[in-house]
């Protein structure tokens, strides 16, 4: 398991958890590449309770732009570790 890329097991624990728990859907099932209306079988419906349930796990705003660009279960990874990081960037752009 090399970490090349910059990935937080959480995020993906706690997004699998959400599609696990809210979805129904198979753990076995829930890999990176997984098309979310196809594969997983989620509808635009639960589309948009997929952002909400993300929003209030990881306390951040997914819009509704961005959220039409999700297709995979990796896509959802990555827009909450961007968000996240994000977050976690100062706010201050400068030095003192």
């Amino acid at each position: 398991m090399a970490g090349s890329e910059s990935a937080d097991p959480g995020v993906e624990a706690v997004v699998n958890r959400i599609m696990i728990d809210e979805f129904e859907c198979a753990e076995a099932a829930l890999r990176p590449e997984a098309l979310l209306n196809e594969y997983l079988s989620l509808d635009s419906l639960d589309g948009v309770d997929l952002v909400v349930a993300l929003e209030k796990a990881f306390r951040c705003r997914i819009a509704e732009e961005e959220a039409r660009g999700i297709k995979t279960l990796g896509d959802i990874y990555a827009k909450v570790r961007s968000r996240l990081a994000g977050a976690a960037a100062p706010a201050d752009g400068g030095g003192a």
